[in-house]
């Protein structure tokens, strides 16, 4: 009876065993199956992440050191583009154009009055050309005239000769006719003199002329060189008001402003506002480069995360990678996302609210990441003895 007993619970014992271990077989067989099969997400975590719009803030700098007079600036203004923020004194240009301007005014009438006075010299030339011409026209068909009479009277005087040779003639009528030669040979040489000195003073007058009419040109010349650099004036000093006159460069709203009252100075370059364009957000992280370079690629899913928003209250927002910088920039790899809006959020999405980022990199088997880590305690040894090695 004992043994049959003994027997009894013997056997129960070994069919528990049996179910026992069959029961660990089955597990470690599950685990190793997930551990080998299963696939775990793997994420890359940001150092830095902020909220920017699509199109980047544009800063508003002084462009000259001024004193303020008027200023527009208020925290998220709407602005459109050309709207003056703020105003800086340019009484002295403003002075200064003044009187280019009244400078300018006075020079055009001053060329009009030279014109006009070239015009009625050069009218003036042209009759004095012509009177001249028609004088000594004249002058010279006297002369021509006059040596007709004297070729005339000669030859009457050669003929008297010959008479009084032959006694045909009295001397007296060849002294008259002698006489009357001379004279008409002096009246033509006299006219001959006065066509030469009609021309000469029509040269002079002329070369008279023409000097006053260089001379108007010349001032004429003068003063458009002088109108020409006082319109340039008056556009570069309407130019330097301007640039004292800021405007918003875009359609969008203030995201940072100064604080600026009227009388205050401002240095060149100062800045003074922001301009926030309107637009879409995107979500901008900065990842190590371990982290990032060819692992983060456009296309890959990842969660946003909003500092002063826990995520356990409010959630994560959905984004995806958009763009990746080839290249490392202070340390850190440049990622841009796009946000997916969620209707149900009560998150107030603004430009420059900071966060972090998590983006899924691959999914691999936990079999995978337990080689990993054994790989890189294997290689810290190494490196260790290597750079002990160097030590030495």
């Amino acid at each position: 009876m004992f043994s049959t007993t003994q027997r009894t619970l013997e056997a129960d014992g070994f069919r528990g065993m049996t179910l026992g271990l069959l029961f660990v077989l089955g597990l470690l067989s599950a685990w190793g199956a997930w551990f080998i099969g299963a696939r775990v997400a793997l994420y890359a975590v940001s150092d830095t992440a902020r909220l920017e719009m699509s199109q980047a803030a544009h800063p508003v700098e002084a462009p000259v050191a001024g004193r303020v007079v008027a200023t527009h600036l208020a925290l998220g203004r709407a602005v459109q583009g050309s709207d003056v923020l703020v105003e800086l004194d340019a009484s002295i240009q403003h002075l200064q154009r003044g009187e280019e301007h009244a400078r300018l005014h006075a020079l055009a009438p001053q060329i009009e009055a030279l014109r006009t006075a070239i015009a009625a010299e050069e009218q003036a030339l042209r009759e004095a050309r012509h009177a001249a011409r028609v004088a000594i026209e004249e002058a010279r068909a006297r002369h021509r005239e006059a040596e007709v009479a004297a070729r005339t009277a000669a030859e009457e005087a050669e003929l008297f000769a010959r008479l009084h040779a032959r006694n045909l003639s009295l001397q007296l009528d060849l002294l008259r006719a002698n006489g009357e030669a001379q004279k008409r040979r002096a009246a033509a040489e006299t006219l001959r003199l006065a066509v030469s000195r009609l021309d000469s003073d029509h040269r002079t007058q002329a070369s008279d002329r023409h000097a006053r009419l260089e001379g108007l040109r010349r001032d004429v010349t003068r003063l458009g060189g002088d109108m020409t650099t006082a319109a340039t004036t008056v556009e570069r000093l309407t130019h330097e008001i301007e640039r004292r006159r800021l405007h918003a460069p875009m359609s969008g709203r203030l995201g940072e402003v100064a604080e600026l009252r009227i009388g205050s100075v401002v240095r060149e370059g100062d800045r003074l506002a922001a301009v926030v364009p309107l637009g879409d957000l995107q979500a901008v992280a900065d990842f190590s480069p371990p982290s990032a370079l060819a692992r983060i690629r456009p296309g890959q899913s990842a969660r946003l995360r909003l500092e002063g928003f826990p995520w356990t209250q409010y959630g994560s927002l959905a984004a995806t990678v958009s763009r990746v910088a080839s290249e490392v920039r202070n340390g850190r790899v440049r990622v841009e996302l796009s946000v997916q809006p969620d209707g149900t959020s009560v998150i107030p999405l603004q430009h420059g609210l900071p966060g972090s980022v998590e983006v899924q990199v691959e999914r691999v088997a936990p079999a995978i990441l337990v080689l990993r880590a054994a790989g890189k305690l294997l290689a810290r040894p190494v490196a260790a003895s290597q750079g002990e090695r160097r030590a030495e």
